[in-house]
């Protein structure tokens, strides 16, 4: 029987390639099982939107941002006077009202502030809860919804000492709802329904409590520069006493490492969210606008570990 070593030889070279296969396509199958197991186990993370805004300010009125859990952000805002003043103000480069302001980022969640500005040397606090953030991934939520709610005094002086006045007549309260969306890398939109009431107005006629509609957005041209704008419908026939108009803003942001420059035009001379709905007397059309810049700078209090 000389043939069957051949026979026996013959069929163990084929056998050993297919036992040979078999083995490494059961190990690889293997790691796909334990593969498998594994992302099983791991749950989708969330992606936060950050950076809709530069800083805490589109313009001159309210973004939707806080500063980061934290950090304490020294802002200076300054406002120039009228353009149309001429040239003996110097196109209004000779006048000046200044905001010097504090916001501080408590959590991710909730940021708080203050200031003090010369115009009628007034007092301002606020504080911004950001109720919804957005996000993709496990949770996706299109937009970010954050709550405003702030308050101001005014100090100067009483027109008329003589008559009995009230310390809550030098009060009046801000309250908005930020509703803001980043669209891709460059551009941010945010809508902000804006109450204002005003404890003490001039006359019987003009409102306490007053409504306006305000929208604004970002452009980005640059990593670092961006091109913003701001407005504010004020819903007529709510001030009587004296001209009023809608606020809009527009300006330059430019941003130098921990630094933020804003720089803009507008026709409200006002610097917090009551004096930018109810005091803004200027008509862009006449020439009554005032040059003015922001600038930030952030300074970090409490290094990031755990914050809710």
């Amino acid at each position: 029987m000389p043939e069957l070593p051949i026979i026996k030889r013959t069929f163990m070279r084929a056998i050993f390639p297919l036992l040979l296969f078999l083995l490494l396509f059961r190990s690889l199958q293997a790691q796909d099982d334990l593969m498998n197991l594994i992302n099983q186990d791991e749950k989708p993370g969330i992606d936060y939107t950050s950076a809709t805004f530069k800083t805490t300010k589109v313009v001159i009125g309210q973004s939707s941002e806080n500063p980061a859990p934290g950090d304490l952000l020294f802002l200076i805002t300054h406002h120039f006077g009228a353009i149309n003043s001429g040239y003996e103000e110097l196109f209004g480069l000779k006048q000046a009202t200044i905001r010097l302001g504090i916001e501080y980022g408590v959590t991710k969640w909730l940021g708080l502030g203050a200031g003090l500005n010369t115009l009628r040397n007034t007092w301002d606090g606020f504080l911004k809860v950001k109720a919804l953030r957005q996000s993709t991934g496990a949770r996706r939520m299109p937009l970010t919804l954050t709550l405003f709610a702030g308050t101001a005094i005014y100090t100067t002086k009483w027109t008329d000492p003589a008559r009995k006045n009230y310390f809550s007549s030098r009060m009046s309260f801000a309250f908005q709802a930020i509703v803001a969306r980043k669209f891709g890398e460059r551009f941010s939109f945010q809508l902000a329904p804006t109450f204002i009431h005003i404890n003490l107005v001039p006359t019987a006629y003009d409102h306490n409590n007053i409504f306006s509609l305000g929208g604004g957005g970002r452009f980005k041209i640059s990593p670092r520069v961006s091109v913003n704008a701001e407005y504010y419908y004020l819903f007529p026939n709510q001030i009587v006493s004296k001209p009023a108009y809608s606020s809009f803003s527009t300006g330059v942001d430019i941003e130098t490492g921990g630094h933020v420059f804003q720089i803009f035009l507008t026709n409200s001379m006002g610097e917090n969210m009551q004096s930018i709905i109810s005091e803004t007397t200027g008509n862009w059309f006449d020439g009554n606008i005032f040059l003015g810049f922001n600038i930030s700078r952030v300074f970090t209090v409490i290094k990031p570990k755990q914050f809710w």
